[in-house]
């Protein structure tokens, strides 16, 4: 019986979504955002080189058609990608009316969001009233930190230190339908700031909030703050069985690989592992040797969003799209017969465009297993059915097998 692996390098896009007039990220619309093609181009031309340096090396991305998929979905020839491909490849196309993590998942996992996602206002204070009141309720104090749009490591710089004094949680937003919340976890408390986004979510959910996402973190003011790996996800669930539930519907295995436990809300997930991405290679790489037949696993590597995406790391960015590339060999020799490895990606977080937020961008799929083959262009939700179709099951959600 095959098997089935969904691998997402989270915000790896590869531009030419048709709506990107419509997103924006600091009043500019997302028009020619191309995460991918611009890392290529920078690389190119000399422009990221700290701490690595040249063109950028992915052969074995480029080799099942990342290049390809580039110049399909956004008509650009990337510098240095363009390999005759040796896998089956494709440009996928959102249709769910958000550039974020659940709305991406979903999709690819069947289920297109129908609905409109609530979003904060940009605005101090960002939370209604009675949200604030509700966290203050759960977490024990008479107020809150933040309570506006910032980025997560900023925000620790300029209230790492206030909170450390007051126990107050540092609550913010962002462009996405989400309220994070960040504290220490020796002051505040590891196990109580999950129980204070426990608490709440089901408030946020009944909004349409998408997430509620705990972002602890360790430091002092003189040696500064740094989030820890033990973030966790509190997402409202999809509104129909998802990929996950026609899996473990089934009776078949589905081994979760970093967030995904945590955006399906833990929803048709067999088992989880979690870390860095370093972690995650390890473990993905590890249930090629151990899967059982018949299993899907679904992995996420979230780096190269939270770590160089959202902070504008051109660099950074190119250089772990080559450490995750040159792992590849690793992972492909534990693989059987018959297997399906699927790469993808949720949305784009093109770090040379403006802004910190993601960019709304078609996304490379990228086929290991079916051959050599040009698929052409998809919609996120054909991902879901192919792999469905892959394992012999009957379920498709909104989406067409490409198989």
């Amino acid at each position: 019986m095959p098997r089935a692996f969904l691998v997402v390098m989270d915000s790896v896009g590869i531009g030419g979504a048709p709506d990107a007039d419509q997103f924006f990220n600091d009043g500019t619309p997302d028009t020619g955002a191309n995460t991918v093609g611009h890392i290529a181009e920078a690389c190119d031309a000399g422009q990221a080189d700290d701490g690595r340096e040249g063109p950028l090396t992915v052969p074995n991305l480029d080799r099942l058609g990342l290049g390809m998929a580039v110049k399909l979905a956004s008509g650009m020839i990337a510098p240095g990608l363009g390999a005759e491909p040796a896998g089956a490849w494709a440009a996928a196309t959102e249709v769910s009316r958000g550039k974020d993590t659940p709305s991406g998942h979903w999709e690819l996992a069947g289920v297109p969001v129908p609905f409109d996602w609530t979003y904060f206002p940009d605005e101090d204070p960002a939370f209604p009233d009675a949200v604030t009141q509700a966290i203050c309720e759960a977490a024990g104090t008479t107020s809150i930190l933040g309570n506006k749009h910032s980025s997560g490591t900023v925000i620790l710089d300029e209230l790492g230190a206030e909170h450390m004094r007051t126990g107050e949680p540092i609550c913010y937003t962002s462009a996405d339908s989400v309220l994070q919340i960040a504290a220490h976890e020796e002051r505040f408390g590891l196990q109580k700031l999950y129980d204070v986004c426990k608490a709440i979510a089901p408030m946020l959910h009944d909004m349409k909030v998408g997430r509620v996402i705990a972002r602890p973190f360790l430091g002092d003011a003189d040696s500064g703050f740094e989030r820890t790996i033990n973030r966790r996800d509190f997402a409202l669930a999809a509104p129909k069985p998802t990929l996950l539930d026609w899996v473990t519907g089934a009776g078949r295995p589905m081994h979760a690989v970093g967030k995904i436990g945590d955006i399906f809300a833990h929803r048709g997930v067999t088992d989880n592992a979690k870390g860095t991405d370093a972690d995650l290679m390890e473990a993905l790489i590890g249930l090629a040797e151990t899967a059982e037949d018949g299993s899907l696993t679904f992995a996420n590597f979230v780096e190269f969003d939270s770590k160089y995406g959202h902070r504008r790391n051109t660099h950074g960015y190119a250089a772990h799209l080559e450490w995750f590339d040159a792992q590849l060999p690793r992972l492909f020799a534990n693989l059987r017969d018959g297997d399906l490895v699927i790469f993808t990606a949720d949305h784009g977080n093109d770090p040379t465009w403006v802004g910190t937020d993601h960019t709304r961008e078609r996304v490379p799929v990228l086929c290991h297993g079916i051959g050599a083959r040009k698929i052409g262009e998809i919609g996120f939700a054909d991902v879901a059915a192919s792999v469905a179709d892959h394992l012999g099951l009957p379920e498709r959600g909104a989406g067409r097998s490409f198989l």
